[in-house]
């Protein structure tokens, strides 16, 4: 993914709030790869809204960067998730942020309810660390 001049500030940097998108970006792509978007997800009356953030940033991205989005699951209790991420420079490799989501389970009427059944076995299989 290349970083788009809209997501510059006037420093000629990526935001930093801009960061969150490539995140979601990285974590819907996963699931989607995973046979499992969020689009299946919410047709079986789920939802998982961000309940925690945590962004660590290490050096800037410009306009045009490209950069490479590393996501993860990580962390899974009995109606919250997570999902790491370590975004890096496609170039050379180097580390520009890492950081977290945190999400709850909800259905439809906003009540944290059980992961679902086909969540936990994505974050079953997939391979840590």
């Amino acid at each position: 993914m290349r970083t788009l001049y809209v997501d510059t500030d006037r420093s000629q940097v990526v935001y930093h709030a801009n960061y969150l998108r490539y995140f979601e970006f990285g974590r819907a792509s996963l699931m989607r790869e995973a046979n499992y978007p969020y689009k299946k997800i919410e047709e079986s009356g789920y939802i998982y809204p961000i309940i925690k953030t945590e962004l660590n940033y290490y050096t800037p991205l410009y306009y045009d960067d490209l950069m490479l989005i590393h996501t993860r699951p990580a962390q899974l209790e009995l109606v919250k998730l997570q999902f790491d991420y370590c975004i890096t420079r496609a170039e050379d490799g180097e580390i520009i942020c890492t950081g977290f989501t945190k999400h709850c389970a909800v259905n439809s009427d906003g009540i944290p309810v059980k992961i679902d059944d086909q969540t936990i076995k994505l974050w079953q299989q997939f391979p840590r660390e």
